[in-house]
Formats: structure tokens, sequence, C-alpha cells
């Protein structure tokens, strides 16, 4: 006779082909059990209530440390889903069909005196600790994009500001040369006129004048620099 823990497995038995509910060689069969899935969606709404984290994790990519945080310890017997699931990776039984394996652990669990409830709620409540620190996570990485989105908007905005700042400087360094050269070749040329005022006031007491000029160069400075 199957066993009534045998349904809380995760998997739902499909009648074989040609079979209809109610009818059999045997005559009418009696109402049909809940499925599995129907009794494991009973036991997660019983567990409605999401996890506790107590403190931070240390290591996020340490499954043992987040479920430590949720506060969930292995039961005395020691049979939990990760239990399950060593034995399902051991080289006894992981080269066995599906049907070998599950009555393999079926065994072990009543050899054990572990109801198949208990591994069921252990799932459930490590997958609930999961999503709920990945909830944190979640929230945790938002609010960070968040700030970080702020910080970054108020550097472009120090950006924007110094290059206009910079670029006005520049600007006002281009205007002063300008505004210098523009000076200086003013009086560069007022004093071009002025020697030459000189030069045709000189030129009534000397044949050559010693007066530099734009068209020409101090012959004083030009007898100088020719050789001996």
């Amino acid at each position: 006779m199957a066993k009534k823990w045998y349904n809380y497995f995760l998997s739902v038995d499909q009648p074989s082909a040609g079979e209809t509910e109610g009818s059999s060689d045997a005559g009418p069969r009696s109402e049909a059990p809940r499925s599995a899935a129907q009794t494991v969606a009973e036991i997660a709404s019983s567990m409605a209530v999401e996890p506790k984290f107590t403190g931070p994790v240390a290591n996020p990519t340490s499954f043992d440390e987040i479920y430590a945080a949720a506060q969930i310890a292995p039961p005395t017997h020691g049979y939990t889903i990760l239990k399950i699931i060593e034995l399902l990776q051991s080289e006894h039984i992981r080269n066995m069909s599906r049907d070998v394996k599950r009555s393999s652990l079926l065994l072990a669990l009543e050899a054990a005196g572990v109801k198949a409830q208990d591994i069921v709620q252990d799932a459930v409540r490590r997958d609930k600790a999961l999503d709920t620190y990945e909830s944190v996570q979640q929230k945790a990485l938002l609010e960070l994009e968040g700030r970080k989105t702020q910080e970054n908007q108020a550097l472009k905005a120090e950006i924007e500001k110094r290059i206009n700042e910079m670029q006005s400087q520049v600007q006002a360094n281009n205007d002063a040369v300008a505004k210098e050269k523009e000076r200086f070749y003013g009086w560069q040329l007022k004093k071009q006129q002025e020697e030459q005022k000189i030069a045709d006031a000189v030129s009534y007491f000397t044949s050559e004048t010693p007066i530099s000029t734009a068209g020409g160069s101090n012959p004083a400075t030009a007898a100088a620099k020719k050789p001996s």
C-alpha cells in the first residue's frame, strides 16, 4: 500500500494511456487522492511568512551563509533538501532512472524515520529565503543605481559648468592678447611716425640720417656691422 507521504513529492502522476477517472477493470474507483501539486501548494501556503534575516551576509555567493542568516537550521535527523540533492548526486543512484531514484529516496527517508513533508517544507523554506535575499539585493542595487545616477548628474553639471568657465577664460585670454596686440601695433605705428619726423628734421644737419625709420635702418648701426 502506498504511503500517504508519497504524494508530498514534487511530481504529478499522470494516468496511463486509456485510463479514465472512475473506471477500472476491478470496478469503480474510490475518490482519487489529492495530487502532489495540490499537497505541495498547501505546504507552501502554510509557510507564507517571509523569512527574517538576523544579520548581514558576508559572502553573498555562499548559500549556506544565506540560509544561516535566515535562521534555517538543519533538523536533528539531518535530512534536508540539500541532503536529498547530495544523495541524488552520489555515484550510487545518479545514473539510475527517475523511478529508481525516487524509490531509493523514499526508502532512505523511511529508514531514517523522516517524513517527505519535512523535506518539502525545508525546500520551500530555503526557496523563500533565497527569494527574500534576492529582493534585498535588488532593492540595494536599485538604491545604489539611484544614488550613483544623481551623483553622475551632479558631476556632469559640474563638468559642464567648469567647461563653460574654462572656455570663458580661454576667450578672455584671447581677447586680452588681441587687445594688447592692437595697442602695441597702434603704438608701433605712432613710433614710426615720430621717428620719421625726427629723421626729417635731422636731415637738415647731416647728409646721412642717424635715425632709424620704418623705411630704412640706423646708419650708425649699419656702419658698426660692416667688416673693417
